[in-house]
């Protein structure tokens, strides 16, 4: 990665620079069999379009407040990134009544109900999969994201050293939460190639780190489980084993 990088967006650009087609986040619902591979440039991708979104459709401005009520999921990864894109904070499990924008899976929408600005509602159905019907005052994300562009550009410069991320009682800046991966990236064993599994939840920081910043700060990749204590020891180190983990966080 490059030194000068500042913010999680920047390592996201400069590890597309790098290696666009390498696996950055390999995704397991182990309550559906889902199981999701995102290369660099796929899960830039993503980013691109909901960083869209959240800047036009939501008319998000550096310094609002988003509150992301969602699991450890690849799409909660997309949505951090974005943030970090738009310049906006990315307020984790954060009270949505505080909030310019909240977004939220299916299991947190009576929470999210309390927003009083824009809300949006991910079904975290397989393959990026829409709601059945919307949640009657959110918009669903599935709906509207495919249509945003696949390019995102800033209105305005994203300030590293302003507020980026509120977790667990942790504010961090962009530059911070840079400095901040790097260094856990070092306490994991992490290094380019690396592949860490991740059983941990997405509301610490821990979580976070080990679920994406980490190993994005390192040029490493991300097998990112959701309900993974629904495996047994043989089903772990089979998954290990196919998917050629090389570190651990549990």
């Amino acid at each position: 990665m490059n030194s000068s990088d500042r913010t999680p967006a920047d390592l996201l650009r400069s590890a597309l620079a790098a290696d666009p087609a390498r696996p950055l986040i390999t995704f397991y619902d182990d309550a559906t069999g889902e199981r999701v591979e995102l290369s660099v440039a796929t899960f830039a991708n993503w980013v691109a379009k909901t960083a869209n979104l959240l800047q036009g459709d939501l008319a998000a401005e550096p310094g609002d407040r988003v509150a992301l009520l969602l699991p450890a999921h690849w799409q909660s990864a997309v949505w951090l990134l974005a943030c970090s894109s738009v310049g906006v904070v990315a307020d984790i499990q954060g009270d949505p009544a505080a909030a310019d924008v909240v977004v939220t899976g299916p299991d947190s929408l009576d929470r999210a109900r309390a927003c009083r600005g824009e809300r949006v509602a991910l079904a975290l159905r397989p393959l990026g999969g829409r709601f059945p019907q919307a949640p009657e005052g959110f918009a669903d994300y599935a709906v509207e994201v495919p249509s945003q562009g696949d390019r995102f550009a800033p209105y305005a410069p994203v300030d590293p050293d302003a507020l980026a991320l509120v977790v667990d009682g942790v504010e961090l800046t962009g530059a911070q939460l840079v400095a901040r991966a790097r260094q856990d990236a070092a306490g994991l064993g992490l290094a380019p190639g690396s592949r860490l599994l991740s059983g941990l939840t997405y509301d610490t920081w821990d979580g976070l780190t080990a679920g994406l910043f980490a190993p994005l700060a390192a040029g490493a990749s991300v097998v990112l489980c959701r309900h993974l204590r629904q495996l047994d020891q043989e089903g772990l180190a089979k998954r290990a084993e196919s998917e050629r983990v090389t570190n651990t966080a549990v």
